[in-house]
């Protein structure tokens, strides 16, 4: 089978050195992809932006099967495109997209299905929205409405926070994404990572994970995309997969489908396990950004083979198995993430490929033969054991082999599950 696989972050490298074990793939293109990509595929400079390039070149190279990495290509609705040209594609349309793309639709629609989260207000302007949170207080959550990659979301913990957030939200902090924003209750709890695969009507549970999205040890500092995670989360016992399945996932995949947009992909939920149980935070339509690098690193089965079935509607002839260790990824970012940060920063050296352990390329490029850094986050080191603490030990051995003058990273990536074995 020949594959093109869309992205070029740490999510994609992981997707990409997954897919090219399977016995089924021929041939694996990926567009932009990174350096660390290349070791797994043939990269292609599309401007995947350009939906008609993208199918021009499916055309010209057979492509069998096109799996969308990030977000924006399908909120953008490349999947709608490719399928309508004929292609399978992994990814949702358009129109299923939303549940990532719009926080206020996924709102409406757990709403209407009676899927557990916090409560909500949806606002076109700051003073009723602001007049809504002193009606509240704090804690309290803000939410830029659209994609504002991983930023646009403040956990205020101050009135005054709060009514910073939505200033900042209208005053264009976040472009588009900004111009309408939900403000919801904040959820007490733990935070969790839960992966489905669905193919409109079935799902299929992958393993669960824990994302650390603060910049600083002891969860202190701003949010990011993720500074790391492993996999699997203790706090997801079977009995809360049990009940986020039947509570969250099941009632979306069917008002989804009662809706008109049936959502094939992956539901990435973000939860809060509270007193109450799962709560969604949020939904996701694609694979997790640094959780992928650990489910990959534990996922037995063939990847190709289970994505093209939630592709084509057949996800109830596979399953997926799982290695019973720990895998736990530290992501290396440059100094001054998430705010401002110097780019092409050159990194001299990185740690050789060893059995279960892994260096991903999330932000990197090749300039005058020298690997530097392109990205906030920038690398993904990852590594596999029979205990958490036993993972931890060896991703930060794969840190502390990286010279890289520009990087920094969270020293304690793990600690919750570390607590609770202790």
């Amino acid at each position: 089978m020949k594959v093109l696989l869309i992205g070029s972050g740490g999510r994609e490298h992981a997707l990409a050195w997954k897919l090219a074990q399977s016995p089924r793939l021929t041939k694996l293109y990926a567009a932009p992809g990174n350096p660390g990509i290349a070791e797994e595929a043939e990269l292609v400079s599309l401007n995947v932006e350009d939906h008609a390039a993208v199918i021009s070149f499916c055309r010209d190279k057979g492509i069998d099967f096109v799996v969308v990495g990030p977000e924006a290509p399908l909120v953008a609705g490349l999947a709608d495109d490719l399928r309508a040209a004929g292609f399978v594609v992994f990814g949702p349309s358009r129109a299923a997209a939303q549940l990532e793309g719009s926080k206020g639709f996924t709102k409406d629609i757990c709403a209407r299905y009676n899927i557990p989260t916090g409560a909500y207000q949806r606002f076109t302007a700051a003073e009723p929205a602001k007049a809504y949170i002193r009606e509240q207080g704090a804690p309290i959550v803000v939410k830029a409405d659209g994609l504002a990659a991983g930023k646009g979301v403040t956990v205020a913990m101050t009135l005054d926070d709060a009514l910073a957030a939505v200033d900042d939200c209208f005053a264009g902090a976040f472009g588009a994404a900004g111009a309408e924003v939900v403000v919801e209750a904040y959820l007490d709890g733990e935070e969790a990572s839960f992966f489905c695969l669905s193919d409109g009507k079935t799902a299929l549970a992958l393993a669960t994970a824990q994302d650390h999205k603060r910049v600083g040890d002891g969860d202190t500092g701003p949010n990011t995309g993720g500074m790391g995670a492993y996999s699997p989360a203790p706090v997801m016992t079977p009995e809360m997969v049990e009940r986020t399945m039947k509570e969250i996932i099941e009632p979306t995949i069917r008002g989804m489908a009662e809706s008109g947009h049936p959502f094939t992909g992956v539901f990435f939920a973000g939860l809060m396990i509270t007193a109450k149980g799962p709560e969604l935070i949020e939904y996701n339509v694609r694979f997790g950004d640094p959780e992928t690098q650990v489910l990959m690193m534990r996922l037995k089965s063939d990847l190709l083979s289970i994505l093209y079935a939630a592709s084509t509607g057949t996800l109830n002839e596979v399953s997926a198995e799982w290695h019973d260790e720990t895998a736990l990824t530290v992501v290396m970012a440059s100094k001054g993430y998430p705010g401002a940060y110097e780019k092409a920063t050159p990194i001299a050296h990185l740690p050789e490929a060893q059995q279960g352990a892994k260096v991903f390329h999330a932000g990197t490029a090749i300039k005058d033969g020298q690997l530097v850094a392109t990205g906030g986050r920038v690398l993904n080191l990852t590594a596999m054991g029979k205990t958490v603490t036993e993972a931890q030990a060896k991703a930060y051995a794969l840190v502390d082999a990286v010279k890289w003058d520009n990087g920094f990273c969270r020293r304690d990536i793990g600690w919750r599950a570390i607590d609770r074995a202790d």
